[in-house]
């Protein structure tokens, strides 16, 4: 590797593929249902997208990125408002929502634009590529192989149902990371940009539009290291070029 050349770890949902726009699919489906069960007794939309987001938020927290939380939130909200309402609870409709919750595990897989020129530019540069993502190692691992990642990370993959500031020491302990030369890509506050501006290392967080609400912290304090802010993908090779130069 020359002088300049980078560890560049990219977190993979929502910064290289499209993850959190079949979760808002799934749920327009379920608040759907939900109000429709739920209309006699005044339950809103926005009162149901409030408690299943609480209740999600809550699961990832303890749980991680478990797969089976999306679908226990969805149920779990369903019997909130049954005990609130005084709604009796069905088997059938429970069924129905822990199956239309695992659905989004079964959505095909599609790159943000640039992914494939964004991740070859860097590696034509000579940086070394990493991929970190959340998530249970059988989803992850037929994701990085539907979108052939494994040709820009080889073996340099970590899959961890935790992503956080413990989960990240110990990846950056099991390489040679320079830290000043390491960047953190990703599209998560809480489990990308936090994590690596505590870790000491630079990070770029991709702005997405629409951001699942777990992802957004605040930043309490200055970072110390490098932070850049972009809206797209396309925009990293530049932004650590200008860097470097």
């Amino acid at each position: 590797m020359s002088q300049t050349s980078q560890h560049i770890i990219f977190d993979m949902d929502d910064t290289l593929i499209h993850c959190n726009k079949y979760f808002d699919l799934i749920l327009g489906d379920y608040f759907e249902w939900m109000t429709e069960w739920f209309q006699q007794y005044g339950v809103t939309t926005q009162d149901i997208r409030t408690k299943q987001m609480e209740i999600d938020v809550a699961g990832v927290d303890k749980m991680g990125f478990a797969s089976v939380n999306f679908p226990q939130s969805l149920i779990a909200t369903y019997h909130y408002f049954s005990k609130v309402h005084g709604r009796g609870r069905s088997p059938k409709e429970e069924e129905l929502l822990f199956k239309l919750g695992l659905s989004v595990y079964d959505q095909e897989i599609e790159a943000y634009p640039g992914m494939i020129e964004t991740l070859e530019d860097l590696r034509d540069e000579g940086h070394q590529l990493y991929l970190y993502t959340g998530g249970e190692s059988k989803i992850q691992t037929r994701k990085i192989e539907q979108m052939k990642l494994a040709e820009y990370f080889n073996d340099r993959i970590y899959i961890r149902q935790h992503k956080n500031i413990t989960a990240l020491e110990e990846i950056l302990s099991l390489g040679t990371f320079d830290r000043s030369d390491t960047w953190m890509i990703g599209n998560s506050l809480r489990t990308d940009v936090v994590p690596a501006l505590t870790a000491g290392i630079n990070s770029i967080y991709i702005k997405q539009q629409r951001e699942w609400q777990y992802n957004l912290v605040e930043l309490k304090q200055e970072p110390h290291n490098v932070l850049y802010t972009v809206s797209a993908l396309t925009e990293v090779p530049e932004v650590i070029q200008e860097h470097l130069n």
